[in-house]
């Protein structure tokens, strides 16, 4: 069912929508990855010493973090199909920024572990909200780059945790993050909500934001999950192999120590180098598939290089998590490809829940890496869930219909 063309109101591509979008999500992951980087000196302050329990109890804090950003990702993804673009984007940076404050006046491992929930509550809704409003507001034959400014832009702010990782402690880690959210509020003026959204909202017949009929048409269904499944491993990479770097260089034998903050800002350099060059690829090459799909392949070559190496230097290892970075950098086309998929009445629902349920992967994938490395050991764990991520990835890519220069200016018959 077509939904009346509406005009862009904004046709440059750098324009405010863009611009505030692309800053909150760089805050968005500043506070996402804060704690991968700050886990094994908060939990020491808190009274954690054991080898054993920092990586048991930073799992927990992890899934819980996770949690609240699946219950989050739904909530916010009606949300902005009902209310709006804007009011999703604004929310959740407010609620993001006052957790993460509130993060740096912990004291206790539960308080820690309510305060992640609630971070990641707030953390669910911001990407979904700008990718859908920049595929929204721009003309079709540019949203590519602007999703692509986005998600570059965005994932710099990893580079930034590790650094502020790195030189402060990590409660005022969790300070700065606040007020560098807070200090984005300010640029709520000039941003204006999608038009396409606008006029769907005008007409009273059409229904928005429901969830559930995501899971009540079989097509419809798989077509959502395929979204999710090709996003799987980039969180493999991030939430497992990287999180865990310290535990994985004991693993392979390095004579020095890894620093998780460094192997994080490491990775993180190299996502943005990867977004960036998916990005403009899918554009150049006016195919979001075909890049998946080489970005897939890329990523499988270096996690087998990650986990078959031994006794590396710490160069050559922080140089590994920058190429796993770029192989995985295809973050802006994953998420892009799953606004393109959908009507305009139940893109925010879509745009905002597939990359937080991507995100929440994270969840049973440790729980599964938790179960499994006591009998099969760290290395062939990390190998074996790997090898299913990859391959369920390729195979939801490979049955996804191009989305390239498609006209969003239609809705979802719910």
């Amino acid at each position: 069912m077509a939904a009346e063309p509406t005009p862009a109101k904004g046709n440059i591509l750098l324009n405010t929508s863009v611009i505030v979008a692309a800053l909150g999500y760089f805050v968005d992951i500043y506070d996402l990855v804060l704690f991968s980087i700050v886990r094994i000196p908060s939990l020491r302050d808190l009274g954690v010493t054991d080898q054993a329990a920092l990586l048991e109890e930073g799992v927990m804090l992890l899934n819980m973090q996770m949690l609240g950003m699946l219950i989050g990702g739904v909530a916010w993804g009606i949300l902005g199909d009902k209310r709006g673009r804007l009011s999703v984007l604004f929310g959740s940076i407010f609620l993001y920024s006052v957790a993460n404050i509130m993060n740096g006046f912990v004291t206790t491992i539960p308080m820690y572990a309510l305060l992640r929930f609630v971070a990641g509550l707030g953390l669910a809704g911001e990407l979904g909200a700008g990718i859908t409003l920049v595929s929204e507001v721009l003309p079709k034959e540019k949203r590519g780059y602007g999703t692509m400014i986005v998600a570059t832009i965005g994932i710099t702010g990893a580079i930034l945790a590790g650094f502020v990782g790195e030189l402060f402690g990590w409660r005022s880690a969790y300070f700065i993050g606040g007020g560098l959210g807070f200090l984005l509020l300010f640029l709520r003026i000039g941003v204006y909500e999608s038009g396409m959204f606008e006029h769907v909202k005008s007409a009273a017949h059409v229904t928005r934001g429901n969830f559930l009929s995501l899971f009540s048409n079989g097509k419809r269904f798989w077509k959502y999950l395929k979204c999710i499944l090709i996003g799987v491993p980039i969180w493999y990479v991030v939430g497992v192999l990287i999180t865990f770097s310290p535990e994985f260089g004991v693993a392979m034998g390095m004579a020095e120590t890894v620093s998780a903050a460094k192997a994080v800002s490491f990775c993180y350099l190299g996502l943005v180098l990867g977004d960036f060059l998916s990005g403009y690829l899918s554009q150049r090459l006016k195919s979001r598939r075909n890049i998946v799909l080489a970005f897939l392949l890329l990523t499988g070559v270096f996690v087998l290089l990650y986990l078959l190496s031994s006794g590396l230097s710490l160069d050559a290892f922080y140089l590994l998590c920058v190429a796993l970075g770029v192989a995985s950098g295809y973050w802006a086309v994953f998420v892009t490809i799953a606004a393109e998929q959908f009507g305009t009445n139940i893109r925010a629902t879509v745009t905002t829940t597939v990359p937080n349920f991507v995100r929440g992967a994270v969840v049973p994938l440790t729980l599964a890496f938790e179960a499994l490395r006591g009998s099969l050991g760290l290395v062939p764990t990390a190998m074996a869930l790997g090898a299913v991520c990859l391959a369920v990835a390729v195979a939801a890519i490979l049955s996804l219909e191009e989305t390239y220069s498609k006209d969003l200016n239609f809705l979802e018959p719910v």
